[in-house]
């Protein structure tokens, strides 16, 4: 295991996801009645939402006093949950002006995880758990395994309703994904 510093990465130095076709299917479908425990305490259903919300779905969540599996950096797309989800905060403000009723960060990890790295981030938008991995049975999301655990590759749909309106997939840099999807939601709703 290895620790890293979450925040200042050398992306030049990390290897790039491929397109692996693993989200081909998605663009235009409609999300079914889901439910996954927000890190406020209380279950969010993905399948209900309305208006505009942004789902990015990532492999895990680091945290500064545990470490990383071996190679984390050798995987092509794992590096980057931090900067991902700090980014979306960032942004958080410009996403809504532009239209976006909510946006949610989802793993595998479990809830009382997610909480932690929510308050640890400063997060003003819930991260949920799938440590059932419900999407990958109900969407077909990517997955990948890391130390045999599954985990979920790096995905961003863009819901309008329960409808997928847009993916982004494969992402890289994942800090770059948040002006991506505001780009595409400007685009939208000027």
């Amino acid at each position: 295991m290895e620790k890293l510093n979450f925040q200042q990465v050398d992306w030049s130095l990390l290897p790039q996801p491929t397109d692996d076709g693993g989200s081909d299917h998605l663009a235009g479908s409609t999300v079914p009645s889901t439910q996954l425990m927000s890190t406020d305490g209380n279950p969010v259903d993905i399948g209900s939402l309305t208006g505009w919300s942004v789902l990015y779905v990532y492999p895990l969540t680091g945290r500064p006093d545990m470490n990383l599996p071996n190679g984390w950096d050798d995987i092509p797309g794992t590096r980057g949950c931090t900067p991902q989800s700090c980014s979306f905060r960032d942004h958080y403000g410009d996403l809504r002006q532009h239209g976006v009723a909510g946006v949610f960060g989802v793993s595998t990890q479990s809830t009382e995880y997610q909480k932690e790295a929510a308050e640890r981030m400063h997060l003003p938008f819930q991260l949920l758990s799938d440590d059932g991995l419900t999407l990958e049975k109900t969407l077909g999301l990517p997955t990948l395994i890391v130390d045999g655990r599954v985990l979920y590759k790096r995905i961003t749909l863009i819901l309008h309703g329960n409808k997928i309106e847009k993916v982004f997939y494969p992402i890289f840099p994942p800090d770059r994904n948040a002006t991506d999807v505001l780009s595409y939601m400007k685009a939208i709703n000027p």
